[in-house]
């Protein structure tokens, strides 16, 4: 489980988080959804400890994530950010098993078993045909799948990923957050600009605007014309297909007289 309480964050003077709160109960897939600028890629940086929050705490079952270090974080805590470098000179198995890093010993380093679980982590992402590949020489789409086979090489029992859809096709987001949701017994806390993908395979929503939680409950209670129309200015009309919520978006009425004039 991950609790995030009353996290407050400035930059300086100004505020980019106020009072946030949320709950990622165990198992459970939370989508960090809103605006861009609204503090999505912020909070996940507070829970994973990157950044220092001016006020609140966030908890990881229960132990408080600031006074966790080294291989305690990582037990508990994987992350695939949108930060990693594309020129690491390294091949795809070695960028992988950096996810084995904290449970290497000192003595011996990366062992046998850290290798099979490496390999076992690119073949659920569809990506052992890359293991011997230049990380540098990877598509955006295929360095994406490499970051997420790091972090489940990890073997942490939670999971944060910020926007982990950029630069995928379609067939990819599908099958990429798929998998996610097919990990069993991890917690996971995802960044999401596609609020379609958000619908279809999220268990809770976390809508953010202006710093605030703007709403939070099920796909079903937070993705409504009423709630979405505001925050993103612009018209919403929702559906349901192929099990899930679909949303269509428009100009909000009177901005088709606008350009029309111009």
């Amino acid at each position: 489980m991950i609790t995030v309480r009353d996290i407050g964050f400035a930059y300086g003077g100004a505020v980019v988080l106020d009072g946030v709160g949320l709950v990622a109960e165990p198992g459970d897939i939370v989508g960090l959804i809103g605006p861009n600028g609204s503090g999505k890629s912020t909070l996940l940086r507070l829970i994973y400890r990157a950044l220092r929050p001016t006020s609140g705490m966030v908890t990881v079952d229960d132990i408080p994530v600031a006074g966790l270090r080294g291989r305690a974080l990582a037990e508990r805590l994987a992350v695939v950010t949108q930060e990693s470098s594309a020129d690491t000179p390294m091949t795809v198995t070695e960028s992988v098993l950096l996810g084995r890093a904290p449970w290497a010993s000192a003595v011996q380093g990366i062992s046998r078993a850290d290798r099979i679980t490496a390999a076992a982590a690119l073949e659920r992402v569809g990506a052992r045909h890359l293991a011997e590949r230049p990380f540098a020489h990877l598509s955006g789409g295929e360095r994406q799948r490499v970051l997420i086979a790091r972090a489940l090489a990890q073997q942490a029992d939670h999971l944060l990923l910020d926007e982990p859809t950029n630069h995928l096709d379609i067939g990819y987001q599908h099958e990429l957050l798929g998998l996610v949701g097919d990990l069993p017994g991890t917690t996971t806390i995802v960044v999401l600009h596609d609020l379609n993908l958000a619908a279809r395979y999220c268990d809770r929503l976390v809508l953010l605007n202006h710093g605030r939680v703007r709403a939070a409950g099920t796909v079903d209670e937070v993705l409504t014309p009423d709630i979405l129309e505001p925050v993103y200015g612009v018209a919403v009309q929702r559906a349901d297909a192929f099990g899930a919520p679909q949303l269509l978006f428009g100009p909000r009425a009177g901005t088709e007289e606008k350009v029309a004039l111009r």
